[in-house]
């Protein structure tokens, strides 16, 4: 009797344990089935390319503005703000007796026909293109607004001391230092051109100065250490010791640039 009772507590377990492995299989079978469209909809949410693909879309480069992420090869490509001197067009679709030419003030505001004072230093066409809408919204219903860039302050540097023409320069393309000086009409005969020094605004409050020994690279030809100018840079040629001798001296001070031996 005690043998039996076993058997059938042993059958009554194996019967359990195999209504619980076919519950399981069920379980994850349709698990696996309620999850597959799921997954192959979002591939074809993400690409538009079918079902179970699971690439994304790429992403596009080159933005705007600084949007672009330089992990994915995008190129920062800034948009163009606007500065003292600037001038644009603004033009009104629907209302022409409002278009206008504006030139940006030293404070950075322009004045608007009608509309007062805007400040627009600092704004995309865009940005610009809406504030000159805000500022309508008073005198016209919905206006259209066109903005167009019209002239501009162009990259400049500029080149004093003892050079031929001292100036400022419109800074076209790539220029590097040697170049500009020619641009400049050259070093004049008391130029110090050893000692040619560049000058480039960090900031409102710093300049970086550089010493250049231009007629060492011209000289050993190494014009690869020869920089390229930035807008705004300023180029000094200082003058030679010797240009600096005053047109009258005293005799004995005349040793301090030739040997007695030589009177």
């Amino acid at each position: 009797m005690k043998r039996m009772n076993q058997l059938a507590k042993f059958a009554v377990a194996s019967l359990l344990t195999v209504q619980l492995c076919a519950a399981v299989f069920a379980q994850d079978k349709q698990k696996d089935t309620s999850l597959g469209p799921a997954n192959g909809a979002s591939a074809v949410g993400q690409t538009g390319a079918g079902s179970g693909s699971m690439r994304t879309t790429a992403a596009k480069t080159g933005m705007a503005d600084g949007m672009g992420n330089p992990r994915l090869g995008g190129e920062r490509r800034p948009l163009y703000r606007l500065r003292r001197s600037d001038v644009v067009t603004v033009s009104f679709s629907l209302s022409p007796e409002f278009d206008q030419t504006l030139t940006v003030q030293p404070d950075g505001y322009v004045t608007l026909k009608d509309a007062g004072m805007v400040l627009v230093e600092g704004l995309t066409l865009e940005g610009f293109r809406e504030a000159v809408q805000r500022a309508y919204n008073g005198y016209l219903h919905d206006p259209e607004v066109t903005v167009t860039l019209k002239d501009f302050e162009h990259p400049y540097f500029i080149a004093g001391g003892e050079v031929g023409h001292p100036g400022k320069y419109e800074l076209r393309g790539e220029t590097t230092v040697a170049e500009a000086v020619q641009i400049a009409g050259g070093l004049t005969q008391q130029a110090k051109h050893s000692q040619v020094l560049l000058f480039r605004r960090v900031n409102d409050d710093f300049v970086e100065a550089r010493i250049l020994n231009l007629k060492k690279m011209l000289q050993e030809k190494t014009l690869a250490e020869d920089p390229h100018l930035s807008p705004g840079d300023l180029i000094f040629v200082p003058q030679s010791a010797i240009s600096k001798i005053a047109r009258f001296l005293s005799r004995p001070s005349m040793s301090m640039y030739v040997s007695s031996a030589q009177f």
